[in-house]
């Protein structure tokens, strides 16, 4: 199985895969970007970025791309998600917010994840301890270096996407037209949601057949609890107490998902995905954004509880913000709403529309 990012992933599984997606018409490629050099002081002479497009590039009499936008996914994830019915089938077609015959759509496979490069390649735990900063400024030389764009029309980004978009809007504050970053906050991961990342990451570590990472089979035990606290985190309660309303029926639907989710994995490439949050703090400097940004989280999010208050601490200091909480019912996914674009397609329109130059 491959990887989808793992908290959309979890989110949805109890009402069952989605119908079948319709084929859109996807371009694939690699950038190599050389001689890349991490934040931990070691340098990848050769850094694969993967990517997918849709639609094509126009350009202005300068000969600039102007109607580019970047989507972002989260941990565990790569760009082949945004292709799943419930994200692409609203919004790439005739007519749709991101109509691919006007828009320029990028889906990046982030460092670590998919295609692009990453422990499992070879270098193992020898890999690079890449942060967020990196995977920005991998993001960044893919656009620039690779596919010409050095402005986009919008960027969007969910979970660990979205915390990108926070980097990317304080880094680069004039690279995007409009921001939509989905399910995640502006400040240090603490409390709870730095707690399961840790216990999940220790798992993988304390199992005897991690072998300081070089490992001949997957330490198993390890990733089985890895699994069983991603199905946790990605829970949406209401919709799983109504799939699942017995004791008989919760323990064999995880039965049935747990092999599957723990074959899907290595545990590499997991702790390192996991682990790359430990740069992220955008909190001290939410005021250098500056350009229109819809913020959208969803109130039955474990990951980001909304009962803790961060929202209405931080939107206040983001210039052009729009904050808005998707209620919980037995239709929203939890943490995973983010990919389920009806919840939140209206609210794109809209911030397309403000920021129309």
């Amino acid at each position: 199985m491959k990887p989808l990012a793992l908290f959309v992933l979890i989110a949805g599984l109890v009402a069952g895969a989605p119908a079948a997606a319709q084929s859109w018409p996807v371009t694939e490629g690699d950038v190599v970007l050389r001689d890349f050099a991490f934040s931990d002081g070691r340098t990848l002479p050769e850094l694969r970025m993967h990517y997918r497009t849709l639609g094509e590039p126009r350009r202005d009499e300068a000969g600039r791309i102007v109607n580019a936008v970047m989507v972002l996914h989260g941990t565990g994830g790569s760009g082949a998600q945004f292709l799943q019915p419930q994200f692409a089938d609203e919004l790439y077609g005739p007519g749709q917010p991101l109509d691919v015959t006007r828009y320029y759509v990028i889906l990046p496979d982030n460092v670590g994840h998919g295609q692009s490069s990453k422990p499992s390649d070879g270098l193992r735990a020898a890999f690079p301890e890449y942060g967020y900063g990196d995977m920005v400024e991998a993001q960044r030389r893919l656009l620039v270096e690779g596919l010409g764009v050095d402005r986009l029309r919008l960027m969007m980004g969910t979970s660990m996407g979205c915390m990108h978009i926070f980097v990317w809007a304080q880094a680069h504050p004039d690279f995007a037209d409009a921001l939509m970053p989905l399910a995640c906050q502006p400040t240090e991961i603490a409390g709870r949601n730095r707690l399961w990342r840790a216990m999940l990451m220790d798992a993988i570590r304390s199992d005897p057949a991690w072998m300081g990472g070089n490992y001949e089979t997957q330490p198993v035990q390890g990733l089985r609890t890895a699994a069983d606290l991603l199905i946790l985190a990605g829970a949406a309660p209401m919709q799983m107490q109504a799939m699942l309303p017995t004791r008989e029926a919760t323990d064999a639907w995880l039965a049935e998902q747990l092999p599957r989710r723990i074959g899907g994995l290595d545990a590499n490439d997991l702790w390192y995905q996991v682990n790359a949050s430990h740069d992220y703090d955008p909190s001290d400097d939410l005021e250098a954004i500056t350009a229109p940004m819809t913020w959208i989280n969803s109130a039955d999010d474990f990951i980001n509880p909304p009962e803790l208050g961060l929202a209405e601490q931080f939107a206040p200091r983001i210039a052009g913000v729009r904050y808005v909480l998707i209620p919980a019912s037995a239709e929203t996914r939890g943490h995973g709403t983010h990919t389920w674009a009806r919840f939140w397609r209206d609210e794109l329109v809209a911030l397309l529309a403000r920021s129309e130059r």
